[in-house]
């Protein structure tokens, strides 16, 4: 069914929501390892929880402003619902049964370059450079165990034009 698609004009993928169990360990993850920052912080307390809106480097930053963070495309929330950082369970990733959510996605330019440095750092990765079908792409787990699937452009798309069917 084909609408006029011009009622849609202005809709806006502003974010991603992850939950996370520790913030300190979270936030130091997204911007330690992948260079994103902070740029607004909501503890909403009569519900218990605070949000973290994190934006990559090399993007005009956000004011901080709640119309702005609501708008701009691409962010990342995580989402902190306060006293399940002393929770035993283990947060669901979406890629065990039942699978669901799958993923984020970090391009980066120089994929071997990001790796050895996430080696460096110690971050867990779920698949290497060079496994797998897909050679030329990896992915790393945050501290909650969600997967970060790591690209780079011009290897990726070469990679997978031999699989299209256009």
């Amino acid at each position: 069914m084909q609408d006029d698609l011009a009622e849609t004009d202005g809709y806006v993928l502003a974010h991603t929501m992850l939950r996370i169990k520790d913030p300190d360990r979270s936030l130091a993850f997204y911007r330690d390892v992948l260079g994103m920052r902070l740029v607004t912080r909501l503890d909403l307390a009569e519900w218990k929880f605070s949000l973290y809106f994190l934006q990559p480097r090399g993007h005009d930053p956000v004011d901080g402003s709640l119309e702005q963070t609501f708008s701009r495309p691409g962010l990342l929330e995580l989402t902190h619902n306060w006293g399940s950082e002393t929770d035993d369970s283990v947060m669901h990733s979406g890629n065990e049964a039942p699978k669901g959510y799958g993923h984020i996605c970090i391009s980066v330019p120089d994929i071997s370059a990001a790796c050895a440095r996430f080696e460096r750092l110690g971050v867990t990765f779920q698949k290497r450079l060079g496994e797998g079908g897909i050679k030329d792409i990896a992915f790393i787990r945050d501290p909650d165990g969600y997967w970060l699937e790591i690209v780079q452009p011009d290897l990726v798309a070469s990679a997978l034009a031999q699989y299209r069917s256009d």
